[in-house]
């Protein structure tokens, strides 16, 4: 006898025997041994997964006369007639060939006929897609309506081709991409049948390969077994198939724990040495993340898509990587391989994609933040801003914009870094005070008044300082102090920031104070010990306007009126 690939010699015979797919068969096998059998099935789903196989078992299991638990028995007449292919009742047609609407009309002219030894007449279409509309629509009524001895059976895999007045008229059962172990499996019990020596990893190597096909896993296992002639290993199996070493996964992996830049050219000039394809290359670099972060997440490398060895590999990064540090590289490396295939050089775009890998800090949380500050072991590094809060602070109200209310107000030095381009080299230190709250009086208000006005004039010196300069200060009840605008025309921004003021003046007294504006407004030439900033002087040639911002604009930084 000739030989058999292994596609063909290990064909299912019984619906037990199709991996993967339990879900079809289990309905399949129920609506036998009910009698509830339609006239028409869609199997759909994606190469080699068994569409054509089981429509096979499904007709000899519907015409065979000794069924055990709706399997075909293989010992009666009609299942020996099936396997001899001598039995008229089961037909199978190829739709890609047999498309025309000629051959539909010679089709709905044969299902008139009752079968001729069976029970069922069986037609199974197989890539039923690629018959024309033409075709599709003479097919409608007799798919609707057929005699009772005929059932259709349509395999595809391109199932949106087919219309929709197709599918109605159909069960529909979708086929899976069967799983990396169910492959692994099925060629590891194969592989003892026939005999042949070969290792765990050669096994995920071809079953990766094929990516959810049982059939073109099949088809790889004949390719190595004769490439290989009997000395079957991952190395020679991985330069026949043209793959990556996932050793190089590693390697780029290991290289970013460690910034080391060196390990991109290597690994490039690797790839293009042994002409693998770039895009793969990207593709099983973000498996290999996407691997890791699954050992990250559950702690164990159960969900890893790989090899035993590799998943031992796994485990080392356990530590050594975040969950948000792996979402920012996932996220690069799925932009980098959309732009990649239409990069005219391929190399120089991986070489630059993977520098800004390694280049890539680690991510820190607020919460991490907070909990470094809190407890001291923040960055000294001069241009961050180090706040320390009193230990005594009420807890912090929702949707309240202040942060902490301390018991006794204290303002700790703040260092804030200046821009590299600023003109001032020296760091800007702020004021210290101290004031209970229980000391904290009118009194104390006007002599700390100045070093508040100073806190105001760091942040919003331009606008508002000036306008927080030309208040006089007039009496506290309560929280609320009494105030009044030396020029009423700055009445307008003050409201506009007396959130902010208010805001300002809990974290610096202590205690958040209301401010009331007086009707009263003191005379202009009026001297005031309130510790307020004067006013600055306007020479001669300066001007005065009606428009509040523009007469800011003037105080603080000087303008002249043009004599024209």
């Amino acid at each position: 006898m000739n030989y058999q690939v292994t596609a063909r010699k290990w064909r299912p015979k019984f619906f037990a025997d199709v991996v993967g797919q339990e879900h079809i068969t289990s309905t399949l096998k129920n609506a036998i041994k009910e009698n509830r059998i339609a006239h028409a099935y869609l199997f759909t789903g994606p190469r080699g997964v068994g569409k054509t196989t089981t429509a096979r078992i499904f007709a000899k299991a519907l015409n065979c006369t000794n069924p055990k638990d709706a399997e075909p028995c293989y010992a009666c007449e009609m299942c020996k007639l099936i396997e001899s292919s001598q039995m008229m009742d089961i037909i199978e047609i190829d739709g890609a060939s047999n498309r025309g609407i000629d051959e539909i009309r010679t089709l709905r002219e044969s299902v008139r006929y009752a079968p001729t030894k069976g029970k069922f007449k069986v037609y199974i279409i197989d890539e039923v897609h690629m018959l024309t509309k033409e075709s599709f629509n003479a097919f409608l009524k007799t798919l609707e309506e057929p005699p009772a001895h005929i059932i259709f059976i349509f395999a595809t895999t391109d199932v949106h081709k087919v219309p929709l007045t197709i599918i109605s008229r159909c069960q529909r059962y979708d086929f899976r991409r069967i799983q990396l172990e169910t492959i692994k499996a099925t060629l590891a019990k194969i592989a003892a049948e026939e005999k042949i020596k070969i290792d765990d990893t050669t096994l995920t190597i071809i079953s990766k390969k094929a990516d959810g096909a049982l059939r073109d896993a099949e088809s790889y296992f004949d390719q190595v077994i004769a490439y290989c002639q009997g000395k079957i290993n991952p190395v020679t199996v991985a330069q026949m198939l043209n793959l990556i070493d996932e050793e190089l996964y590693f390697k780029i992996s290991d290289a970013i724990l460690q910034k080391n830049y060196n390990a991109v050219f290597e690994a490039s000039t690797i790839i293009y040495e042994n002409g693998w394809d770039f895009i793969d290359f990207m593709n099983g670099l973000t498996e290999h993340f996407r691997n890791i972060l699954t050992v990250i997440i559950s702690g164990k490398s159960e969900f890893a898509e790989t090899a035993e060895i590799f998943k031992k590999k796994y485990l080392d990064y356990k530590d050594q990587y975040s969950e948000s540090d792996l979402l920012r590289l996932l996220n690069f490396l799925n932009k980098v391989n959309q732009e990649l295939k239409y990069s005219q050089n391929q190399k120089l775009k991986i070489e630059i994609a993977l520098s800004h890998l390694i280049g890539m800090e680690k991510t820190s949380t607020l919460t991490d933040m907070i909990s470094d500050m809190n407890s001291g072991s923040g960055s000294s590094d001069p241009g961050q801003i180090n706040i320390n809060s009193s230990p005594k602070t009420d807890s912090i109200k929702k949707n309240d914009t202040n942060f902490t209310k301390p018991a006794h107000s204290t303002i700790d030095r703040t260092v804030i870094k200046p821009a590299s381009n600023a003109k001032s080299e020296q760091n800007v230190e702020m004021p210290t005070v101290e004031i209970s709250q229980s000391e904290l009086n009118f009194e104390n208000i006007v002599n700390k008044w100045q070093g508040f006005i100073d806190i105001i004039n760091k942040e919003k010196a331009l606008i508002l300082a000036p306008v927080m300069g030309s208040i006089d200060l007039l009496s506290l009840s309560g929280n609320h102090l009494i105030v009044s605008l030396i020029d009423p025309h700055n009445r307008k921004t003050f409201e506009m920031h007396e959130k902010y003021i208010e805001n300002k003046s809990e974290f610096y007294f202590g205690k958040r104070l209301k401010f009331e504006l007086s009707a009263v407004q003191p005379p202009s030439n009026a001297s005031k010990n309130t510790g307020t900033v004067e006013n600055k002087s306007v020479n001669q040639k300066s001007f005065e306007t009606s428009d509040p911002y523009e007469q800011i604009i003037v105080n603080e930084l000087g303008g002249q009126k043009l004599e024209l």
